[in-house]
C-alpha cells in the first residue's frame, strides 16, 4: 500500500517518524542503540486491548465465524469463505494465485484476514472500502463462490437454527437478509487480530526477546534497507499503494501497477508472497529488493533504489521478518465446511 494514497499520519506521528528515521539511518549498521529503540518502540508499539464485545457484537461476530465456514454461501455448495482463508495458514490458502472452485486460477494471491478492523480499504486494488463490501465480492463472483444471495437467503432461512441465529443477532433487520450475513461476515473477520510475538515481547521492553542477528535485522528493516517506509506501525502497513517493481501485465490499482502494502504479521504462515505470488519465500522477497526491481517512472518512491545488501545482512534481515509471526497461526478450531446437503 504512490504515495498520494497514503492515509496522512497524525502530527505526532510524524513527529516520531522524522525522529526515528534519522537516528535509524545515522545508527543503520548498530544492533543496538537505546534512544533509536525507544523511538520505534513507541511506534511499533500495539494498541492497548480492546475490551470484551458486548453480548449483541459477540453474537455477531459468532455467527459469522460459522458463516464464513458454511458452504451454502457458495452456488454449488462445496466451498466456503475458509475453503481459500484457511485459519492454519493466516486465513491464506499457500498458493501463489487463488484457486476457484472449477480449479481455475485467479488472478492474484489469497490475502491474509489480519487486523483488517484497522483497515482503510480492502482487495490488493483497494476497490472495497468497507469490511461488509469486501464480504459480498468472492461470495458474487462467478470464479470464485458463484453464489447468489435469493438462494442463500432461502438456504439459511430453511435452517431453523441458523434463521433463529441470525434474528436473534440483528433484532429488527427482518430475519435472514443479505445485510444481516455480510454483516455478520465482516463483524467476525474484523474480528480476526495477530498474536502477540517475540518482537511485541521486545518492544514492551524485553531485550532478551530478539537475539543479535533479529536486532541487527531491525536496524536494517528501519534503516538501511527502508522497509519501514511502507511496513510502518503496529500492523507493519501504511494501507497504501504502491508499484514495487514486479514484472507482469496485472496493472493493479487505476491502471498503475500500485498494488496495497501487506501486512507482515504472520508472514512466516502466508507464503508464498506478493500480489500475483511470484517470491516464494522471505529470502526471494529481499533478493527482490537488492537487485530483481523493475526501475519504471511508476516504482514507488519509497522503494530503495540500488540497495546493496551482504549475504550477513540479508540473513538478519529475515531472522527479524520471522519474529513478526507467532510459532502457530491455527487459532480457529474449525477445520472443515458445512456442505450443502442435497
Amino acid at each position: 500500500m504512490s504515495n498520494t494514497n497514503c492515509r496522512p499520519p497524525t502530527a505526532g506521528r510524524i513527529i516520531l517518524l522524522t525522529a526515528a528515521l534519522v537516528i535509524g539511518l545515522a545508527t543503520a549498521g548498530s544492533a543496538e542503540n537505546p534512544a533509536r529503540d525507544a523511538v520505534w518502540r513507541t511506534i511499533f508499539a500495539r494498541p492497548a486491548a480492546v475490551p470484551e464485545p458486548a453480548p449483541s457484537a459477540a453474537a455477531q461476530i459468532a455467527l459469522g465465524h460459522d458463516l464464513f465456514h458454511d458452504a451454502r454461501l457458495s452456488g454449488n455448495g462445496t466451498a466456503s469463505c475458509a475453503t481459500c482463508h484457511e485459519p492454519e495458514r493466516a486465513f491464506t490458502d499457500g498458493r501463489p494465485k487463488g484457486q476457484g472452485m472449477d480449479g481455475s486460477i485467479l488472478a492474484r494471491n489469497v490475502p491474509g484476514l489480519y487486523d483488517l478492523a484497522s483497515g482503510k480499504s480492502f482487495f490488493w486494488d483497494g476497490r472495497a472500502p468497507t469490511l461488509t463490501a469486501q464480504a459480498r465480492f468472492p461470495i458474487l463472483a462467478e470464479d470464485e463462490m458463484a453464489g447468489d444471495f435469493p438462494t442463500i437467503l432461502q438456504r439459511l432461512d430453511a435452517d431453523a437454527e441458523m434463521a433463529s441465529r441470525i434474528a436473534a443477532a440483528f433484532p429488527g433487520a427482518g430475519g435472514v437478509t443479505e445485510d444481516a450475513i455480510l454483516a455478520a461476515l465482516a463483524a467476525y473477520v474484523g474480528s480476526l487480530a495477530s498474536p502477540a510475538t517475540r518482537f511485541d515481547r521486545w518492544i514492551e521492553g524485553d531485550d532478551s526477546a530478539l537475539d543479535e542477528k533479529e536486532r541487527q535485522g531491525f536496524a536494517l528493516f528501519v534503516g538501511k534497507a527502508g522497509c519501514v517506509s511502507c511496513h510502518g506501525g503496529w500492523r507493519f502497513t501504511d494501507d497504501g499503494f504502491h508499484d514495487i517493481g514486479l514484472p507482469g501485465d496485472d496493472l493493479g490499482r487505476d491502471g498503475r501497477r500500485q498494488f496495497k502494502t501487506p501486512s507482515l504479521r504472520e508472514a512466516v504462515h502466508t507464503a508464498p508472497y506478493m500480489h500475483d505470488g511470484s517470491l516464494a519465500t522471505m529470502e526471494d522477497v529481499v533478493e527482490h529488493y537488492t537487485g530483481r526491481l523493475i526501475v519504471r517512472p511508476s516504482l514507488a518512491p519509497t522503494v530503495v533504489r540500488n540497495l546493496t545488501l551482504s549475504d550477513d545482512e540479508k540473513t538478519a534481515l529475515v531472522a527479524f521478518l520471522r519474529t513478526l509471526s507467532s510459532e502457530n497461526a491455527d487459532h480457529d478450531p474449525v477445520k472443515s465446511v458445512r456442505q450443502l446437503v442435497p
